[in-house]
């Protein structure tokens, strides 16, 4: 079960103040931090700053994201480093600076939201302005939740709303006090595509306005795409990657990378042979455990040329996507890949269907294909098919 937490920011800012000039407030964070659990040991160490605008946390389950997001706002204290917003700074182990979580001016919205069921929507999203006046309250809650398309909800429960509406009930009563910055650990997780998109536009057309840095947590690719105007990959505590979307996720350099970014079939290579006039290489793809070759030998996969001579350990990355299948052998095709096998597996995942293919040298690819070319190819168990992999859509890392 998730735990329920909140976050009240308290300090606000006048209204009139509220809006920044776009990139004028930057995160930076230096934070270390050990965590012990039995038999393990956890160790974040990460050094990062994030401008105004969303930067995506991406990562795998116990990578690091939301203790990162407990460190700037308060609620874990990192064992050293610096966390500052702008010009002022909210942790430093050196000089023992440490703001109290309530006066950080840093909103947080976490995935079970944790609204007041027993109060209305206006007073959800008026709980951080106690110390308000009741007319600017009111003033301030209306126009977020005008902002928020939910105006409408005001004098409603709180038990009363969908969860769509919940979503937008809890941004509003976190942006409302006016924070210096924003995480959001998976606020919309639960959500449908058309309602998290709604939401996306809305978030974004509000931060437009204000500028100020957006850390937010998702494991979702699409989302990474849909926001983020940067991504920092964490994996095991630290920053792997970093960069654009497209920088991060379309070639990726390590294998975690490729793994959340959706390259279902990973392998080890070994250069074969290297082929500059071509512009490719040849490589040996290893299954693990490693087959005596007694099945068609080994299964040899052209690629683009990249550095690295005859001998040289790979990774090669297949997205499933990126793979056609043929049911009889095809010819007069660019596409340099044209492997036999047999299917041994299909498993329907809502409207895509996986198939794994064993080849040659017992390698298996898994390839997703819709259920109408399921369907036409007449694909079952132990047929016959061949796998058409263009040259491009073998991604090599380092290994």
């Amino acid at each position: 079960m998730t735990e329920t937490r909140t976050v009240e920011v308290v300090g606000t800012r006048p209204l009139a103040s509220r809006a920044h000039a776009a990139g004028d407030i930057l995160l930076s964070a230096q934070v270390s931090k050990r965590l012990a659990g039995p038999g393990q040991e956890f160790v974040l160490d990460i050094e990062f700053q994030a401008a105004a605008g969303f930067t995506i946390l991406f990562g795998a389950s116990g990578a690091g994201k939301t203790t990162l997001l407990d460190c700037v706002a308060g609620l874990t204290q990192p064992d050293g480093g610096r966390i500052a917003v702008g010009a002022r700074v909210l942790f430093e182990s050196v000089r023992q600076i440490d703001i109290p979580t309530a006066h950080r001016r840093v909103g947080y919205v976490f995935q079970d939201l944790a609204l007041f069921p027993h109060l209305t929507v206006e007073q959800n999203v008026q709980y951080g302005l106690a110390h308000l006046a009741q007319t600017e309250r009111h003033e301030r809650a209306a126009a977020i939740l005008q902002a928020f398309r939910i105006g409408d909800l005001a004098r409603r429960s709180a038990r009363e709303i969908s969860g769509g509406e919940r979503q937008r009930v809890a941004l509003a009563r976190t942006l409302v006090t006016d924070p210096s910055a924003l995480l959001l650990d998976e606020p919309l997780a639960a959500l449908d595509a058309p309602s998290k998109a709604k939401i996306i536009d809305d978030l974004r057309e509000w931060n437009r306005l204000h500028g100020i840095p957006i850390l937010y947590v998702t494991h979702s690719r699409e989302e990474v795409f849909a926001l983020g105007e940067r991504v920092l990959v964490l994996d095991a505590g630290r920053i792997v990657a970093h960069g654009t979307p497209h920088e991060v996720l379309r070639a990726p350099q390590v294998e975690t990378v490729a793994q959340l970014a959706g390259f279902e079939n990973i392998f080890d290579a070994v250069v074969e042979a290297v082929r500059p006039e071509r512009g490719t290489m040849t490589c040996r793809l290893i299954q693990h455990p490693v087959p005596a070759y007694g099945s068609g030998g080994p299964f040899l996969i052209e690629t683009p040329l990249v550095r690295g001579g005859v001998g040289s350990a790979m990774r090669v990355g297949i997205r499933a996507g990126d793979i056609l299948l043929a049911t009889v052998a095809p010819t007069g095709l660019s596409a340099r890949n044209v492997l036999p096998g047999q299917i041994a597996s299909l498993e329907q995942r809502d409207v895509i269907v996986a198939a794994r293919v064993k080849c040659r040298g017992e390698v298996e690819m898994e390839v997703h294909l819709t259920l109408a070319a399921r369907d036409s190819l007449q694909l079952a168990l132990g047929k016959e098919v061949w796998l058409v992999i263009k040259t491009h859509s073998c991604h090599l890392m380092q290994k």
